[in-house]
């Protein structure tokens, strides 16, 4: 079982934020048409034979430095990421290829600190009882959904899907020749299955990368409190901010 943070000696964490009404919307990919985005000195993981792509709409609260409070209009705001999954120096991470916001400071300052791929976006969620209505447009791309859990939330069993494509506990970003891992930890994470309807969804396809077929692989998580540190390659040190 993996240890959490605050029983491990290690400095205390950089940042907070919270995550919340996250769906999880997977499917498989040919490991060509990523390895293109995964710079030099990352493995692409796969699953199953096959490398994935992962599409997760949510809205982030609470975004802070570790000993100040939450700004409320910088704070809070809608993000979305197209992600798929890799391995640098023995550690499973996440590897973005592209992220959408709602807040223009946001996608600034990450794409300073980490080049993140981050694009502004007009973006908005609403609820309907337990469901979540999602918009995120933009010129490029759009994805406008309606998205609800339908069980009862379940630790991800080891060795499952589930387990490969969300408990990782870092991110890597190629920044100016190197790449940079930021890590993170949360409680493991507790997944339902859930429906999605997507009206318009041409995010994957905003790269070149295939479509979200009709039948992807989706869960839903209600929230999630994460802690991150400082990101670092060798000596290299930066900030993470969002």
């Amino acid at each position: 079982m993996r240890v959490p943070y605050w029983r491990v000696s290690r400095p205390r964490p950089s940042w907070h934020q919270s995550w919340h009404d996250l769906l999880f919307v997977h499917w498989p990919v040919p490991a060509g048409a990523l390895r293109r985005f995964v710079p030099a000195g990352l493995t692409l993981d796969q699953y199953d034979g096959t490398a994935w792509l992962g599409l997760v709409p949510f809205r982030m609260t609470g975004v802070r430095f570790a000993g100040l409070p939450a700004v409320p209009w910088l704070s809070a705001f809608v993000e979305m990421n197209l992600r798929t999954y890799v391995t640098g120096g023995g550690k499973p991470g996440v590897l973005f290829l592209r992220m959408d916001a709602s807040r223009l400071l946001a996608v600034k300052a990450a794409r300073a600190a980490l080049s993140l791929p981050y694009v502004w976006s007009t973006m908005r969620v609403t609820h309907d009882g337990a469901a979540v209505e999602y918009r995120s447009r933009r010129q490029d791309a759009w994805l406008e959904a309606r998205y609800e859990p339908i069980g009862p939330p379940a630790p991800a069993a080891p060795g499952s899907f589930e387990d490969f494509a969300t408990e990782r506990y870092c991110l890597y970003s190629p920044h100016r020749g190197r790449v940079l891992r930021v890590d993170i930890d949360h409680p493991r994470w507790e997944l339902q299955p859930a429906t999605w309807q997507p009206r318009v969804n041409t995010i994957a396809q905003s790269l070149g990368l295939p479509a979200t077929p009709h039948d992807p692989h989706v869960r839903f998580a209600r929230r999630q409190d994460v802690v991150g540190w400082r990101a670092v390659e060798g000596k290299a040190l930066t900030t993470w901010i969002a």
